[in-house]
């Protein structure tokens, strides 16, 4: 049956969702989260109610489990969590969404979803396969192109180095960078099997795994003349390394640091911050949602790669809802190669 025909279905009363049902305290258990069985709510005026397909799990997720203040709100107890989703409307009340129309929103974690039409955003499956809206051609997609073009302000000639380039988001970072031209692409995964993915399919210039010795000596190895751009989705002693290592007017984005997200004690380091008044370096933080002016250029130019098969795209994906929470910790661990999603239905 295809995904089109799937969605002729009859909509079930119930459907499976995710609950947060106890705040982890440092890694998260299997135990801090629930499948349950809920109901499925017909939509109202402005409303659609969509088939998940893909949900996404992201590292940010994680933060989200502690109940502090943030950017975002935490997730509550008792409650289904949230996060990037994709599927098929199964029912709509919103003028310009059909039964049949593929969507983008932020209901994941849970097999049936009723969306405000505001915040969804139709999608074409023909263009691409679903599942590339949560990655390549979504929020990680974005990231990666933002972080590295907007917020790092990278020029052609850079060296840049970026952690965690295995992942959803360092694994295009890198590419990205090659493809504008750099001078030196340099990243760091924890496996061997993944340092030969970064340079064989990637295209990275040098990479190292970080669990064979201290990241500074590795760094300094791999790029001996010193690096433009840090592109930090670990932080730690990824960062510290990647401060003694940048030139003058070095640039860094902060987009993750998921060396802390589990800790129970606070961090070491990075503990030559003030290298950074000598060097004039940049550190600047970013959140997604202050780039998506970029989102038409951003898509144009990723399909563009993707087509002419220019940039490589990895996919870890899970099978079933059942296994969500699973895939999650998963991801933590850095059990994925680029983005990790959870095919919720056929």
């Amino acid at each position: 049956m295809s995904e089109q025909v799937a969605t002729e279905r009859a909509v079930p009363t119930t459907g499976r969702e995710w609950h947060l049902v106890a705040r982890p305290e440092g890694w998260p258990k299997p135990g801090d989260f629930a499948l349950v069985e809920a109901g499925v709510r017909q939509p109202g005026p402005g409303e659609v109610l969509v088939r998940n397909v893909y949900m996404s799990v992201d590292p940010y997720m994680r933060g989200r489990m502690n109940d502090v203040r943030s950017y975002v709100p935490p997730f509550q107890l008792g409650a289904v969590m949230e996060g990037g989703a994709v599927g098929y409307v199964v029912a709509s009340q919103a003028e310009g969404f059909e039964v049949g129309d593929a969507v983008l929103h932020g209901l994941g974690w849970r097999e049936y979803a009723t969306v405000d039409a505001k915040h969804a955003v139709k999608v074409d499956s023909e263009l691409a396969p679903l599942s590339y809206y949560l990655g390549i051609l979504g929020m990680p997609g974005l990231t990666a192109y933002a972080g590295l073009l907007e917020v790092a302000s990278f020029k052609p000639g850079d060296t840049v180095f970026v952690s965690g380039a295995a992942g959803a988001v360092g694994s295009l970072v890198g590419q990205i960078a090659r493809l504008k031209g750099a001078g030196r692409v340099i990243g760091s995964a924890g496996s061997a099997e993944k340092v030969a993915k970064l340079v064989g399919d990637y295209g990275f210039d040098a990479a190292f795994n970080y669990k064979d010795g201290p990241v500074h000596d590795q760094l300094t190895e791999a790029a001996p003349d010193g690096i433009d751009v840090y592109f930090d989705n670990v932080g730690g002693d990824h960062l510290e390394a990647a401060i003694a290592a940048l030139k003058v007017h070095g640039r860094v984005t902060l987009c993750g640091a998921i060396s802390q997200y589990n800790a129970t004690s606070a961090p070491k380091g990075p503990r030559n911050l003030a290298l950074a008044i000598g060097k004039r370096l940049r550190l600047q933080g970013m959140l997604v949602r202050d780039h998506a002016a970029l989102q038409s250029q951003f898509v144009a130019e990723m399909a563009g790669w993707l087509k002419d098969g220019s940039l490589h795209y990895d996919e870890t994906v899970v099978d079933g809802v059942e296994n969500a929470a699973e895939a999650f910790l998963g991801m933590l661990r850095g059990d994925n190669t680029g983005k990790m999603v959870v095919k919720l239905a056929p």
